[in-house]
């Protein structure tokens, strides 16, 4: 027996009916088996204080730290029919090198002089535009000139009414001067009849009056007729003035309509032109479109489409081409329990698929083949998958091999606080998360302290 208590039972047990016992009671082999027995427990307690690196594990896959440094396809712009590769999978391509020349399939772009041809229309309907503009022009000088005749004649017009205004006050004026003579001739030849009467004068001299009378009378209808013709005269001049008016006003507005069909013909022309240029643009742009070029350096890694001859639509993937230069980065889901403990700027150490390494979860430093990492970006929604995204950097630490393909496997571990081993085992037996009752006791020491 070990006899490990004051209380032997040595004495209670019959030693002959258990071998193993008989075994242990050899004094030599007895002392051995204690003294194994109590290293192999002090080197478990030993252990069970040591301390322990508590971490996140996850996996993931290598990708590129910048979404324009990541795997693409290379689209073709316009349909076509592949007429010629340049490349083949696995070269390494220039920005702007050919990767297969494509020929139109579309009739209305068979024409192989279609940008001459439209050039040439450009071109008329530019001349026609330079004829409504010289025609605008003539317009407008007829305008102008029809303003300075109209102005020129409604002057000569403005002097005729003057004129016969003038001419109307002068033989206004005769007119009342004649009735004038003709009242005091009147007036004389009744004098002269008194006389007569009175033996006075003679008949001959009476007569010489009365005709003199006459001769005033006639002279005064003369004036009066005259000062009619004055004024109709003066009246046609006005009427005169408005005929002018009126007849410029006409022409000029039969000019200007002339001007307004011809600048909005000019105006559609433009119109006209603009779609025609942009037109021959598209077709010019539509010609460079027929050499698909790679929009970066690279290397082509898989080709989607194949053959001589083939027919394809507008912006199907032609081919895949990774980056020639790209920043490193780890693409790894976590599980929402574990999310609030990792931040960006945590550590991180992976481990990569075909790398070698030695891995000791809870002694990083002990580890062999692992790579440092930094947390770039966290997702703020969940994937479909149920997990968060986490993206992490490659680190300036330890940088990682060049050999890492985008696509290939990685494994995570993330790198939180340190507790003694007993701790990590009690809070995995309980379904704890890490950390959980580390920032309970540290509000415990926070609301002790206050």
């Amino acid at each position: 027996m070990l006899n490990i208590s004051k209380n032997s039972v040595q004495n209670t047990i019959w030693n002959k009916s258990y071998v193993t016992v008989q075994d242990i009671g050899n004094s030599l082999a007895r002392k051995v088996f204690l003294k194994l027995i109590l290293a192999l427990l002090l080197l478990v307690i030993g252990m069970l204080f040591l301390p322990w690196t508590q971490n996140i594990q996850s996996k993931g896959v290598i990708t590129a730290l910048r979404p324009d440094e990541r795997p693409q396809t290379i689209q073709n712009t316009i349909p076509g029919k592949i007429e010629k590769w340049y490349v083949q999978e696995g070269d390494l391509v220039k920005k702007g090198d050919t990767i297969l020349y494509l020929t139109e399939i579309k009739t209305e772009y068979f024409d192989p002089q279609l940008i001459e041809r439209t050039q040439e229309q450009v071109q008329a309907k530019a001349n026609g535009i330079n004829a409504y503009e010289n025609k605008l022009l003539a317009l407008d000088n007829q305008i102008h000139s029809l303003n300075d005749l109209q102005r020129l004649k409604i002057q000569t017009v403005d002097n005729k009414v003057k004129q016969s205004k003038l001419l109307v006050t002068t033989d206004s004026a005769g007119w009342k001067a004649s009735e004038i003579e003709l009242e005091t001739a009147r007036q004389r030849l009744k004098r002269q009849e008194d006389m007569y009467n009175q033996g006075l004068i003679s008949l001959t001299d009476l007569e010489t009056r009365r005709l003199k009378l006459q001769e005033t009378k006639a002279k005064a209808i003369e004036q009066e007729n005259k000062y009619g013709l004055s004024v109709n005269k003066y009246i046609n001049t006005l009427i005169e003035q408005d005929q002018v008016i009126s007849e410029f006003a006409e022409k000029i507005s039969d000019v200007k309509s002339k001007r307004s069909s011809a600048g909005s013909e000019l105006y559609d022309g433009l119109g006209e032109m603009s779609k025609m240029k942009n037109q021959l643009a598209n077709y010019e742009l539509r010609q460079e479109f027929y050499y698909v070029m790679a929009p970066r350096d690279g290397y082509i890694t898989q080709a989607i489409q194949a053959g001589i001859g083939e027919n394809i639509k507008e912006n199907t993937p032609i081919i895949t081409i990774v980056p020639l230069k790209w920043k490193k980065a780890v693409e790894v889901y976590v599980d929402p329990i574990d999310l609030p403990l990792i931040k960006r700027g945590n550590q991180m150490m992976f481990l990569f698929d075909g790398w070698p390494s030695i891995v000791f979860s809870g002694w990083p430093q002990l580890s062999y083949g692992t790579f440092p990492g930094k947390v770039q970006a966290i997702d703020y929604n969940i994937s479909k998958n149920g997990k968060y995204r986490i993206l992490v950097e490659e680190s300036d630490i330890k940088p990682w091999p060049d050999e890492v393909r985008i696509g290939s496997g990685a494994r995570g571990v993330a790198l939180l606080n340190s507790v003694p081993v007993w701790y990590e085992l009690w809070r995995q037996l309980n379904g704890f998360p890490p950390d959980y009752y580390t920032g309970m006791q540290e509000k415990t020491d926070e609301k002790s302290s206050k």
